[in-house]
This record gives C-alpha cells, structure tokens and sequence, in this order.
C-alpha cells in the first residue's frame, strides 16, 4: 500500500510542477547546443541554453507551447505534455534553412528576422571557430557578404552595398562604436574587438538610421560579445576555454583564455587574447609590382635603402595587440537582468604600409608613417527590466563610456622633423527601448537616445636629430559633438501572412569647436553647428506559407557632420590639404530593398535581395579657399587648399544572392554572390565609379561533417577592376595597384582555395588546421594598400573545461 501511494504522490508531483529544467542536444552528434533560444507566447517569457546546453525554464509556468531556435539548426515547437514526456530533453536536428532566427540589430530587441523587411547575415559563434580569423575585419568576411580593405596589416574598413567608413555602423553590446573623428578615408576600429570574445556577429544590409541615427547609411554591424552565463543548480556553473593558434604568412602567435562563473543569481565572465603578427608575407603568383624589392632604415642619423632578402616580406607590417573583457551579472529576479562589461583593447604602434610604398622623385616619399597604440576602452552597464505595464513589456536602460586613443606619426626621407598627431575622444551615451504588445497583432519598439563626444587633439613636432620638441598643429579643433533621438517603430500583422513596419526618428546633433590660430590663420577661432534630421521607413512581408518570405522596404537615413568632417586639417594626398568648414549639413540617403527567400523542401534555399540607394547632399573633398588663397604651405609643401564639402549625390544599385543546399545528409554547399555598381558626383559635374563600391565579390564553400569531424573546401573571389571603370581618387594611386599593357594602373581579379577542417579529439579538446590560398596567389583586394597573406598553414588547439 505504502509503494502504491509513493508511486501516485510522485505521479501527481510531476504532473503538478512544470518541467523548470531543459537540456537541448544535437540530435546528431549528441552534444550540448548553447544559446539555444526558447520562447513563449504565453506568458511572454524568454530563456537561453547556457554551455551546457541547459536553460532555466521556470517562469515559463503556464506555457502551452515552447518554441526552440537557434542558427543552424531546425526549429522546434513543443507542447507543455509533450515537454513533461521527454523530461525537459529536447534534441534539435541541425538546418541551415531558418527562416524565423532570432536577431537583434534590426531594433537592438530581440525579434525574428522574419520581422525585418532588410536583409540580416548572421555570424555564430562555431562559424567563427571553424574559420579561425585573425581579427573582427576577418571575422566580418566571414559572412561572404562584407568587403574588406586594409591599408595594412593591423586594418580592415568593410564596405558594404557602396558604402564604407563613416557610412557605416558598428555597435558592440547595443552600444554605437563610430565617434566624433570617423573619417570618410579608410578606417580601422573594427580591429578593437576580440573574434574570440564574440559571441554573434549580425550585419544588417540598408539603413538602419532609425534605430541607431547618424551614420547607418550602407548598413550597420552588431556585435554581440560573450554573457555571463547563470548556475541553474545549487552548484556553480563554470565553464571556459584556451586556445592556441599559429600561423605561417605572418608568423602569427595567439593566446586566448576566457572562463564563466555563474551561481543561480550573479555570474562573472573573464576574457582574455593576446596576439603576436609578424611581417606579412604575399603569394608568389601575382603581379611583380606587389614586391616589395626594399625598405627603408635609419643608420647613423641617415635613413637607407635596404634590399630586401625577401621581397615578398611586407616589411614593416607587424603588430602585437592585447584584448582583455570582464563582465558582472545580477539578476534578483526572472523580471530583471542588469549587466556591466568592461572592455580593453591596445595595440602595438604598427606601420601605414601603403605609406611605406609611396614615392617621390623615384625615392621613398617617407622614412617613418605609423600608427601609435591604438586604443579602447569602455565600460557598459545594461538594465533590462521584463513585466507587464502599460509602457512595456520590456524596458532596457544602456549607458556607456568609451575611451579612444589613435595617433600618427610620420617623417620625410631624410628629414629630421617628425610630426606626431595624436587624438583623444571620450564618449558617452545613454540609450533607452522599450518593447510594448499593444495588441497580439501590434507591437511597438520605441526609445531614446543621447551621445556626446569629447575630441582633444595634440600636436607635437620634434628634430629627431637635435632632440628638441616643440608644439606642432593638432589635427583637429577642440571639440564637442553631441546628438539626440528618439524613435518609433510599429510591427502591424495584418493577417497571418502580411505584416507591416513603419518607423520614424527624430535626431538633433550639434558641434561646438576651438580652433587654434597659432600655426593657421583661419579666418575663425570658435565655430557651432546645429541641425536636425527627421528619417524614417515603411515596408511590408508577405509569408504565403512556412517556405516562403518576400519582402519591401523604403527608408531614409542621414549622416550628421562630425569633428572630422568640420574640422580636421590634414594631408589628403601629396600636395593638398584638407581645412575647416563650419558651414556643413547632414547627408540624406533614400533606399529601396526588395528580397525573396525561398525554401525547397528540406534540401535547398535560396535568397536575393536588390537594392538602390541615393545619397543627396553628400560630403566630399572639394577644392576650397581660406582666407582667399586657394594654396597654402603645409609641412613646407606648397597644397592645394580643400574643404569637406555639401557638394555632391551619389547612388549605388546592386544585388546580393545566397544558396545553401543539402547535397546529402553530412554534405553541404553553399554559395555568396555580391553586384553593386555605384557613382558619385565630381567637381565639374560629370560621374565617376564610387570609390567604395566594391567589385563583384563572393564565396562558394562545400562543406562535409561526419561524427566528430568537420571538413570544409571553399573559393573566395573578386572580379577585376579595369583602368577604365577606377574611381578618380584611385587612378592617382598607381603605387598600389597592378599595371596593365598600357601602362594604367588596375585591379586584377583573383580567387583563392581554401581547405579547412575541425576534429573533437574529446569532450574537452579539439584541434583545427587550415590550408589558405593554397595556390599561392598573390593579390591585392580591391583599394587595399597591403597585399593580402600568401599561402597560409593554420594550426590551433582548443580546450575546454
């Protein structure tokens, strides 16, 4: 009787509680998936699988139905009997064909993609480990998507749908990386940031202005970096990783080690990389004028040419850089979770190779061009409160302080004087969103935001021969740039297969700047600019059933002046200099997507995307007078005078492809196509190729997994650039281009193969290796200074505890 009774009180506590614990696996492999998102409806509760695949599910209390979703892998739909059944294991069978992933950077809330009317490629974080890259740069062509420039080794300015630099966004844990001092010239930020504390990387194609504001014309890059992840037990949840990685074309020595320790209320999150590149070595099949015959080096207070034992050595081009990031977690409760992350990135002066390749009168223009440590810092604190008012569902508070510091330094062959150039910026922000289900058909995502950035510029001059150091001309004015916004967006579902977006935005911005006259007479000390710019988008999709989603989207976005629009002095190219203009307004962008995605059965998909884009009141480098002189002596050289400028439109049109398809179960291939063509406005009226439209570029990969082991074979390519389609700015920079039979400067095409492969030796360990360009080629990707690594052996070790 006694075992009778046992046995119903225990029947009826299971069906009394809910299932408060799940453990989601990979249905082939039987491993843990992490960051498995699991969501409800009803009640509107939300949990992610932390490392071990495990997810606290307890408020889910009253949940008919649970879905389960994550990038790669087929979404599930579980209903509460069927979730007591299977004790809260749940096993997920793996698919690259999602169409409902869930993704941030469209509204910095979490949403389904299928909420989006803009094209969202996503970057996980085992995409990442299966392709090693080097730095973020890397890690964003990752996706097959974005193009990457580097005017040396320690760079990477992606371009994207005709737009580059400060057209573009980058945004680290929901917080705006791109300051006061982004320039419209080749930037390289992005390398602050650690591939391997990176948890997904989203880059959204198109205007995103509403949301983020200035500076998210082409499209906007969300990096989301590692949380601290929760016990789910009465024990402590620790978990981490070391890596190690080696590589050959630059002698490259990573380290890498990040642990998590979570109790059922607080978690810490350390991480840690430090990254050792020595001088770039480029493929041995290429165009002659890539080699690099000699360099230059001081000796006895004389700079001299030095042959180079190896000509395909891009010396000098090496960097060291350390990343460091620690993260606090709190949650008192299922209703709140409040994080601050702290993060650090520096590194080693490294040297503007495509400087170093410059000539003048059939010398080396310079004896010394390089950057001077590059760093970041900032700290974040994040709030997110969940309950059910009559303001939001969810409500997220992020206030942030950044720290930047960049600096150059450069000197004239055989020249004493050297010119240090160095900038400070701190910036701080606040941002508020909130998320409110005003019916189960609507539902609205709207905040504010406030920037300011602070920019102190320094300029130093010193006779390297004498010792003697003197003040020189800062780059920039003394300086306060701030902005503020708020914005709306409404997501109407008309029927079950239609739903509508509208959003609109209101942002102001400002400068207040201090100019110095000691070493220019401009014909101003002090100098403010205020403005405001209203944006905004409407778009539909259309979802005829579950394999089918079309999609169309018109929207506005803007760029509002900055520091280095208004106020930088600086040398644009040998003889001409760039000067203040107060009198600058903010660039309008008007955008049209159009994009279909379709899944045939469960073997195949496909996705294009078209696009147009105009940029009206775009500000360009233009001639310009101070003081009436349209020539001015600058670091004794007798320039051109210019000025950014309100002077120009520009458009850009193209398309974007992506297939995936399941040959066989284990076997996979897919393939990234990318066309944009773009123009701009020149001086006398005429049209020339944009510089940052991009050649036709993509990827095809074909990719096998069996048990343990992932292989992958893939093809990146670029088409060529002729003499004839060379943007003007590029024509006069035939240092860093091919010659053709005419003697013109072009941009060969080129394509690389590639082998990659990733073994679980066990539980705890794995090792990866890589072949890259394993034909040697040597190529110079598009407007690139530097030429890119040669065959390349990759080799890392990873363990896990």
């Amino acid at each position: 009787m006694k075992l009778i009774i046992w046995c119903i009180l225990m029947c009826l506590s299971i069906w009394a509680f809910p299932q408060t614990i799940i453990k989601v696996f990979d249905r082939e492999t039987r491993e843990p998936i992490d960051l498995v998102s699991i969501t409800c409806e009803k009640p509107d509760v939300f949990a992610v699988t932390n490392a071990n695949g495990e997810a606290d599910v307890s408020a889910f209390y009253g949940c008919d139905h649970y879905v389960l979703r994550a990038l790669g892998y087929k979404t599930r739909v579980i209903d509460y009997d069927m979730m007591r059944e299977l004790s809260g294991k749940v096993f997920l069978e793996r698919n690259p064909f999602n169409l409902d992933e869930v993704v941030i950077s469209g509204t910095r809330s979490d949403q389904l993609s299928s909420e989006v009317p803009l094209r969202i490629k996503s970057i996980s974080k085992t995409q990442v480990a299966e392709m090693n890259p080097q730095t973020a740069a890397d890690l964003l062509a990752v996706s097959g998507s974005v193009y990457i420039q580097k005017s040396q080794q320690g760079g990477g300015s992606p371009m994207i749908r005709g737009f580059a630099t400060n057209r573009l966004l980058y945004v680290v844990d929901g917080i705006r990386m791109n300051t006061a001092i982004f320039r419209s010239g080749n930037i390289q930020n992005v390398i602050s940031l650690d591939p391997f504390a990176i948890e997904k990387t989203e880059v959204l194609f198109g205007p995103g202005s509403v949301v983020y504001g200035s500076d998210a014309i082409g499209g906007v890059m969300s990096f989301q970096t590692m949380n601290p992840q929760f016990s789910i037990s009465d024990k402590p949840f620790v978990k981490g990783s070391a890596i190690m990685r080696y590589s050959t074309a630059n002698n490259e020595k990573t380290y890498h080690f990040d642990v998590n320790a979570g109790w059922k209320k607080l978690a810490l999150l350390t991480s840690f990389s430090s990254n050792n590149y020595g001088d770039l070595i480029m493929g041995s099949n290429g165009p002659d004028e890539y080699l690099r015959p000699f360099f230059v080096m001081r000796m006895d207070s004389t700079d001299v040419l030095v042959n180079n034992a190896n000509p395909k050595v891009q010396n000098p081009s090496g960097y060291t850089q350390l990343n460091f990031m620690q993260k606090l977690r709190y949650s008192p409760s299922d209703k709140w979770d409040i994080q601050y992350g702290f993060h650090y990135s520096e590194t080693s002066s490294y040297s503007r190779y495509d400087r170093h390749i410059r000539y003048k009168n059939g010398l080396p223009r310079y004896g010394e061009w390089y950057y001077g440590p590059q760093k970041w810092m900032m700290n974040n604190l994040s709030v997110t409160s969940y309950a059910s008012t009559c303001f939001y569902q969810k409500m997220t508070l992020r206030i942030a302080q950044q720290s930047f510091e960049e600096s150059r330094i450069s000197r004239d062959f055989n020249k004493n004087d050297r010119e240090t150039r160095i900038e400070n910026v701190e910036a701080y922000s606040a941002n508020l969103d909130f998320v409110k289900f005003i019916s189960e058909k609507n539902k609205l995502i709207y905040g504010a935001e406030f920037v300011t950035n602070d920019v102190r510029s320094t300029g130093i001059n010193e006779d390297i021969s004498t010792g003697v150091v003197v003040d020189g001309p800062s780059r920039y004015p003394q300086a306060t740039w701030q902005s503020f916004g708020f914005f709306l967006n409404d997501i109407h579902e008309l029927s079950d297969k239609v739903k509508l977006i509208g959003s609109v935005r209101y942002s102001s911005f400002g400068i207040d700047a201090v100019f110095d006259t000691t070493f220019y007479p401009f014909p101003f000390t002090n100098a403010e600019m205020s403005n405001s710019a209203i944006t905004g988008s409407f778009g539909f999709i259309v979802r005829p059933n579950e394999k089918w989603i079309v999609s169309m989207n018109g929207a506005t976005a803007f760029r509002s002046p900055n520091v280095d629009d208004m106020g930088k002095v600086f040398d644009s190219e040998p003889g001409s200099v760039v000067v203040p203009n107060p009198n600058l307004e903010a660039e309008y962008a008007y955008n049209a997507d159009f994009g279909v995605t379709k899944v045939f059965g469960d073997f195949m998909e496909v996705e294009v995307s078209a696009f147009y884009t105009y940029l009206q009141n775009a500000l360009v480098r233009r001639d310009y007078t101070m003081n009436g002189l349209d020539s001015i002596f600058y670091d004794g050289t007798l320039s051109q005078v210019q000025a950014i400028q309100n002077a120009a439109f520009a458009n850009v049109y193209g398309f974007q492809a992506d297939l995936e398809i399941e040959l066989m179960p284990g076997l996979d291939f897919g393939t990234n196509l990318n066309w944009q063509k773009g123009e701009e406005e020149l001086d006398d009226g005429s049209t020339s190729p944009s510089r940052h439209a991009a050649p036709f570029f993509g990827r095809a990969k074909l990719s096998y997994r069996t048990g343990k082991l992932k292989m992958m074979f893939y093809v990146h390519y670029s088409a060529e650039v002729s003499y004839e389609d060379m943007p003007v700015e590029e024509v006069d920079k035939d240092y860093m281009y091919a010659i053709n039979d005419e003697g013109n400067p072009y941009s060969p095409s080129w394509y690389t193969l590639n082998f990659k492969a990733r073994y679980q030796l066990n539980k705890n360990l794995s090792v990866a290796a890589g072949l890259e360009n394993i034909t040697d080629i040597r190529y110079r990707p598009y407007s690139s200074g530097i030429v890119a690594p040669g065959r390349n052996l990759i080799f890392s070790l990873r363990a896990d505890f």
